[in-house]
């Protein structure tokens, strides 16, 4: 379902973030879809540009201003060639962000522009995924169509068993073959009609 298409991950500064190589490399290496990765500027604090390049058999755009400079609207060529865009970790800050139309790095730029489905996969301390501002971020989010994936309960970066760990790899390469699905159906549907 995914061979062949062009899955667009962007990532943001969370801790979460190093997990992204072993889930690019296996989109990329057992599902054989294209792999293009945006970082917004604190993702690079996590993971550098190099790795997930590494991964992902591709070059990476881990800042906008230097990914304008090679191709002016970089934002629109990105959103318009993916297929699939997964948002990994998806931190309260970029739910925010998309929630309420904000656009300040390439990452939101994209994803604002694209006709692409979008799956989200949260991943913060569960004090912070349960406050209401988040929940209300969700669900505004989830009414405008974007597609969630966890957050899973597991041990936290402090230690604790608590809810706010990214899903499991598997668990976010199964959305994005469900969404893959979908799409090849809605594209059989266009071919008959």
């Amino acid at each position: 379902m995914l061979a062949g298409k062009l899955v667009l991950v962007g990532v943001t500064g969370g801790v979460a973030a190093h997990y992204l190589p072993e889930l690019i490399g296996q989109l990329r290496w057992r599902y054989l879809a294209n792999v293009q990765v945006a970082m917004t500027r604190a993702a690079t604090r996590f993971i550098t540009p190099l790795t997930l390049g590494v991964a992902s058999g591709n070059p990476v755009y881990a800042d906008l201003w230097e990914a304008a400079e090679r191709a002016p609207v970089i934002h629109v060529q990105l959103a318009r060639l993916a297929d699939l865009v997964l948002i990994a970790p998806a931190t309260a800050d970029i739910l925010a962000k998309l929630a309420h139309g904000l656009a300040d790095d390439l990452v939101t730029l994209t994803v604002l522009t694209t006709q692409a489905p979008v799956v989200l996969a949260p991943a913060m301390h569960e004090e912070m995924w349960i406050k209401a501002v988040v929940q209300d971020n969700v669900a505004r989010l989830q009414e405008r169509g974007y597609h969630f994936v966890g957050p899973e309960r597991g041990i936290s970066t402090t230690g604790e068993v608590a809810e706010g760990r990214m899903a499991n790899i598997g668990a976010i390469i199964a959305k994005l073959m469900d969404l893959a699905g979908e799409l090849a159906g809605n594209e059989g549907e266009k071919k008959r009609s």
